[in-house]
């Protein structure tokens, strides 16, 4: 009894396989999907006869289509034999004998008979497999990163060691479908009846080691980009350098874990959503700020506007001595703004005298700006810290 159902059933399935399969997509593909199956339209709204072939032989002469964006690999008993990587309608041919069909010229003896006689050696069952894939060849969004605690890099721009707790997320693309398959997708996503290899699935087996080698690598593309002339040195550039940041990353990820050499994906873009930077750092970032605030025109205009309220306030103490006060303070002012503009031209302030006064004044003391630039030279030379410099800018204009 089992030798005859074996032959009825080789001869059964051998004409079921006849039929010329049509494959396409499986429907609902989420856009995290990477690697999914191809799967043949046996019925199209309700008609159509292709339905008792058998499974993962794909008949000669079959149409797979292959959508804009994407790749398609096919597979002989688990090897790979060919790639499409442009979008169209392709005709799938192949010399085994379980893929002839007499509706592509093969006979009805020459594809039938032989065929029976090689599925009855393996019980009925086709002695062959054939399977198709689609690679996602687009930007693969929503892999996201994020660190539990603080990360540090050297910020040359800063002088120091600074530190963070960030997070975001980037694009994955694949540039080498057939490495990345070989390389990376479990086995289980490139077999029969395989699911759909979602990178952003929270069962995953490879979405979590990914996960771990971006955040392994967030500190060194911190410190990579800071330190980036071309980026201007600047931390407070990176949230809004997406591209800046993503090449900077994907640089340390392929140092790292080789993966554009050894797997075949790349990161394409980064975003970052949000930097916590830890109190030391975020009290550096503030003194920066007050600094730029404080360079070139700026400083110019706050000094003068420094002394416009101090000889305002000198002239609102009322009374004779304070109108004397004022009329000093406003030739003192008018020596340090004048010195101040003649410095600014290269030229040295010209001492100026008080109302009234027979004699030469008293060499005028040195101006804010002028602390602020000796200061500033000291800094330079290393003779005092940027602490110490902060505080005698402060001092020098009276905060």
């Amino acid at each position: 009894m089992g030798f005859i159902q074996a032959a009825i059933g080789a001869i059964g399935g051998t004409l079921a396989d006849q039929w010329i399969d049509f494959l396409t997509p499986p429907d609902n593909v989420p856009q995290t999907a990477v690697v999914f199956p191809a799967v043949p339209q046996g019925q199209n709204a309700g008609r159509g006869s292709n339905v008792r072939g058998s499974e993962n032989v794909i008949t000669n002469g079959s149409k797979i289509v292959v959508p804009e964006g994407f790749g398609l690999m096919t597979f002989q008993d688990g090897r790979i034999t060919n790639f499409v990587g442009e979008a169209g309608g392709y005709i799938f041919s192949d010399t085994d004998q379980q893929a002839k069909s007499f509706f592509t010229g093969g006979g009805i003896f020459s594809s039938t008979l032989t065929s029976s006689w090689e599925r009855f050696k393996y019980g009925g069952q086709p002695g062959v497999q054939h399977l198709a894939f689609y690679v996602n060849l687009k930007e693969i969004p929503n892999n996201r990163f994020g660190t539990q605690g603080p990360i540090y890099w050297d910020d040359h721009y800063l002088g120091t060691q600074a530190g963070a707790v960030t997070r975001g997320s980037y694009t994955l693309k694949v540039v080498d479908p057939i490495l990345f398959t070989k390389s990376i997708v479990p086995a289980a996503y490139i077999t029969q009846n395989a699911g759909i290899f979602d990178i952003s699935a929270v069962d995953n087996p490879v979405s979590e080691q990914l996960f771990n080698e971006v955040v392994g690598s967030l500190a060194a593309a911190f410190s990579r980009y800071t330190n980036d002339g071309e980026r201007g040195n600047r931390i407070s550039k990176i949230q809004g350098d997406a591209l800046g940041f993503a090449k900077s990353l994907a640089g340390v990820v392929e140092e790292n874990y080789k993966w554009t050499e050894e797997r075949g994906i790349t990161i394409h873009a980064a975003a970052l959503l949000a930097i916590e930077y830890d109190a030391p750092t975020a009290k550096l970032l503030e003194d920066v700020q007050k600094a730029d605030a404080l360079a070139g025109g700026r400083g110019d205009s706050f000094l003068r506007q420094s002394a416009a309220r101090g000889i305002q306030a000198a002239g609102e103490t009322g009374g004779g001595d304070g109108l004397a006060f004022m009329g000093m303070g406003m030739n003192a002012a008018g020596g340090a703004l004048g010195g101040l503009m003649q410095n600014q031209g290269g030229q040295p302030p010209v001492p100026q005298q008080g109302v009234g006064a027979q004699a030469p004044a008293e060499p005028a003391a040195p101006t804010a700006a002028d602390q602020i630039r000796e200061a500033k030279g000291m800094l330079d030379e290393g003779l005092i810290t940027q602490e110490d410099f902060d505080a005698l800018k402060r001092k020098a204009l009276g905060l």
